[in-house]
């Protein structure tokens, strides 16, 4: 790979949320200067725009927090001596406890070439089953349901700028204005409906909030459902021609009449009804689905409620309407697609399906029968890792879970357990610090390749500059871990794209008519494009879903409390959330000055009404305890929450020390977004 001149801007991508917000960076006398692109429509609608994240991203581009050289039990080490310790080490524990003594954790950050590389070293080089990643926390549970209802899992299968003439758009625990602040700028001024336990700052652009008890999404999204047919809003020449099994869903949500809605979620009946004439009163609406109804241990029932829904009205595959979900990670949409997840080969083809195993196999030169089949899901791996039963060994990329993984606490034990820990990132985190061996990797900035954002749109990022140090790209460090195991592999991201191209080929994910060149040309093509005079596909489901029948799949499901309920000893729902100024763990945000001075430390929000009951001022240390663990935070007391709950933002270490590990069952979601919990003022 060469870099451009000192001087010389390349057009490139942000390095955090699913976005993927077009920018160009300028390397100059050491400096590095980030602004936004308007050719990207992800940012560039309404002429450009980036959030404080990605105005910032140059900043940990240079030198200081970096990781530059490998750490071998804490000490710098060449590269040579510590590859040879991670080869040798591998080999003694795959002799002692087979293919499966050793795990691999990616993270949804990673380029596609390098989630394409990283599942094969585990199945090809290692023949391990166990390979997961930290997207299985992200959209799991909408992946699910949308599987099961349209037949194909893409976060909005349909382009961005669409929402720009929408006239309602329902968000169901999603807050954009935080998370994702360029998509308000696509929602024009529509009437904006948002569902969420707190006034967040989305909710307050919102004409109606709907704030429902944690962990009651799906009761409230089966008595809309149950107030649209009463009311005669359901559009009945669309159910009969594009969908099927509408008759059990209705007959499921017969009984789910609104005040009985009202009295599980703490909506009024007034809201309800209100939400349902604004639906069903507009020709042109979106029903979208974020995080906060995703993270539950019914994750993917709740987001199959509110498919249902919008399936009632109509919206989906409909031109200027539709149903979507808002990935969260950088590239948790492509990180699944091509060989993350534990049950999925390339092209989004499932593991146990043989002939997908043929397919894959044939690409990468070995016989189906070589291939391991499903592993366990990301949190389960995790809590296996230095068991019995367990991996003895974790090769972990791109991740920091002892920050972001639900009882993050008991991990952090289960990692100093194992024989082996080996991490691969920019900086040293909470779990790099933990590892016997510290491989530093490139930044987004610092390696070309594709990412996947959420519309489909396959993007690609450009090297702007060579990586500092001794740091070596993912590519490369996979392709050393390789070496070690006796095979030679490329580190090159056009021709490992070219080999994912034949991988996805045929597949559901079938990228084999995306090429580099095409991607900078056309400003991103969207999958599925199966050959290289295909135009892409923006909108997946106009004349038919991806099921057998071409219909969409009404799918029944009824309403369970959250895994745990509060009772007298832990009185208080708490769930958790970001903030504007940090990103995911934190790991790399927390090293950026402005945002550190925007968002400088952990706090609890809680209700002046709680706080007064618990003797709790504004800017008191809390302890916050759960059955699982304790953490301390600042109080920040406002209106904005219901008065039963307290809210955690999850980018410091603590949050996720109290979240409870339950998961859906489809999806192995974790249960982070409600959880029962006690406080008190720390003396």
């Amino acid at each position: 790979m060469t870099s451009p001149p000192d001087g010389a801007s390349v057009k490139t991508h942000c390095p955090y949320c699913a976005l993927q917000c077009g920018m160009t960076v300028t390397a100059r006398g050491g400096e590095v200067t980030i602004a936004p692109r308007t050719d990207i429509p992800a940012n560039g609608h309404g002429g450009g725009a980036l959030c404080q994240k990605g105005w910032t991203a140059g900043e940990l581009l240079e030198p200081g927090a970096r990781l530059t050289t490998p750490l071998l039990y804490g000490r710098r080490a060449t590269w040579e001596k510590a590859l040879d310790h991670v080869s040798r080490s591998l080999a003694g524990i795959r002799a002692a406890h087979g293919p499966d003594g050793v795990a691999v954790f990616g993270g949804g950050g990673l380029t596609n070439e390098s989630a394409y590389h990283l599942g094969k070293l585990a199945r090809v080089a290692l023949g391990t089953s166990q390979i997961d990643y930290n997207g299985r926390f992200c959209m799991s549970s909408a992946a699910a349901a949308a599987n099961k209802a349209f037949g194909l899992d893409r976060g909005l299968p349909f382009p961005l700028t669409d929402l720009a003439g929408a006239d309602v758009v329902l968000l169901a625990g999603a807050n954009i204005a935080e998370t994702m602040p360029p998509l308000v700028r696509h929602l024009g001024v529509p009437r904006l409906i948002v569902v969420d336990p707190r006034l967040t700052p989305t909710a307050k652009l919102a004409a109606l909030h709907l704030q429902p008890a944690p962990g009651t999404d799906l009761a409230l999204a089966l008595g809309l459902l149950h107030l649209l047919i009463a009311e005669g809003g359901v559009d009945a020449a669309y159910v009969a021609a594009r969908t099927s099994g509408f008759d059990a869903v209705r007959t499921s949500v017969a009984s789910w009449w609104p005040e009985r809605v009202e009295r599980i979620t703490g909506v009024p009946v007034a809201r309800m009804r209100s939400a349902v004439h604004m639906l069903k009163n507009t020709d042109n609406a979106y029903i979208l689905t974020g995080r906060g109804a995703e993270q539950h241990a019914k994750g993917t029932d709740t987001v199959s409620a509110f498919v249902n829904l919008a399936l009632a009205l109509g919206l989906p595959g409909t031109p200027g309407s539709g149903y979507g979900c808002l990935t969260g990670q950088g590239n948790g949409q492509g990180g699944r697609e091509h060989g993350q997840k534990a049950d999925q080969l390339p092209g989004y083809r499932k593991i146990d399906d043989p002939a997908a195993r043929a397919h894959v196999a044939a690409v990468w030169g070995v016989e189906p029968s070589a291939l391991p089949g499903p592993g366990r899901s990301a949190q389960e791996l995790l809590d296996a890792l230095g068991t019995a039963e367990g991996p003895r060994a974790l090769l972990l990329f791109g991740s920091n879970p002892v920050v972001s993984a639900p009882r993050s606490g008991t991990l952090a034990d289960r990692l100093r357990r194992l024989d082996l820990l080996v991490v691969a990132d920019v900086v040293l985190s909470e779990t790099a610090a933990l590892a016997d061996v510290v491989l530093p990797a490139a930044q987004w900035a610092e390696q070309d390749g594709t990412m996947t954002n959420l519309e489909g749109r396959v993007l690609l990022r450009r090297r702007a500059f060579p990586p500092p140090g001794e740091v070596r790209t993912d590519l490369e460090i996979i392709q050393g871990i390789a070496a070690g195991l006796g095979h030679t592999w490329t580190a090159s991201p056009p021709a490992v794209f070219d080999e994912l191209r034949r991988a996805s080929a045929g597949g559901i994910a079938d990228y084999a008519g995306i090429t580099y060149d095409r991607i900078a040309a056309e400003t991103g093509v969207f999958w599925p494009c199966p050959a290289e005079n295909h135009p892409g596909t923006p909108r997946p489901f106009l004349d038919r879903f991806a099921t057998p029948d071409g219909r969409a799949r009404f799918t029944p499901v009824e309403h369970r409390p959250p895994a745990e309920e509060p009772d007298d000893d832990y009185p208080v729902h708490l769930t958790t959330g970001r903030v504007l100024a940090q990103y995911q763990s934190g790991a790399q945000t927390r090293r950026v000055a402005a945002l550190v001075e925007a968002a400088p430390e952990p706090f609890v929000e809680l209700h002046p009404d709680l706080a007064a009951q618990l003797g709790i001022g504004a800017g008191d240390l809390v302890r916050v305890r759960s059955r699982r663990g304790s953490t301390e935070a600042v109080a920040s007391i406002t209106h904005t929450i219901r008065r039963d709950t307290v809210f955690m933002p999850f980018h410091w270490e603590g949050a996720n020390r109290l979240t409870n590990p339950a998961l859906d069952p489809a999806s192995r979601m974790p249960e982070f977004k409600v959880c029962a919990v006690r406080l008190e003022k720390v003396a």
